[in-house]
């Protein structure tokens, strides 16, 4: 039997009826029956201050957690002023600190984008691509989900409509689990 993988998915908007919030929930809802997502919310996580990483919140200490015991990430990111929001930098900074120890060093991840402009939040995901670089993650390349005019392309319940949109993130979920098989050491 095919063993399952954990995948942690978070969105970087803290906005209740967020669009990236209801990538996530779709992927959930066609994710292969081998992926086993948790979501974590990154409400409550305080701003990062170098002189507490020694000392993080229960939040933070909770989200290095599940981060280090998932297989892969999913992230799903609003893109804001052409850059990925605060929240979410916020987030990966607390994760990444101190330098040992660092759950983010080698996971596999994908990337998810909703926008209500015509780029999907392409620019977001270049630059969380250049973090990703510099913490030595190993992000999907293919395929690229960016949803555009994304208020027009999920409900008012918060239900994505896009068909193509669903079947690349069916495909993003299946690269992932392939992605993170071929990075997983041999035991």
């Amino acid at each position: 039997m095919e063993s399952s993988i954990k995948v942690l998915a978070f969105a970087g908007s803290l906005r209740e009826n967020s669009y990236n919030k209801a990538l996530v929930r779709a992927a959930i809802g066609i994710k292969p029956d081998n992926v086993a997502i948790e979501v974590f919310d990154l409400e409550g996580i305080p701003l990062y201050n170098a002189d507490l990483e020694n000392q993080p919140t229960q939040k933070v200490v909770e989200f290095k957690s599940k981060i280090k015991a998932a297989d892969a990430l999913l992230i799903a990111t609003p893109e804001y002023n052409y850059s990925i929001p605060g929240i979410l930098k916020n987030a990966i900074d607390w994760s990444s600190r101190p330098n040992v120890g660092n759950p983010l060093e080698g996971k596999p991840v994908a990337i998810m984008s909703a926008s209500i402009g015509r780029f999907g939040g392409a620019r977001a995901q270049y630059h969380l691509r250049q973090t990703f670089v510099f913490l030595n993650m190993h992000p999907i390349n293919q395929p690229e989900v960016m949803l555009s005019d994304a208020p027009h392309n999920i409900d008012e319940n918060g239900n994505l409509t896009n068909e193509t949109t669903l079947k690349l993130i069916r495909q993003l979920l299946e690269t992932l689990v392939i992605w993170t098989k071929q990075l997983k050491p041999q035991t």
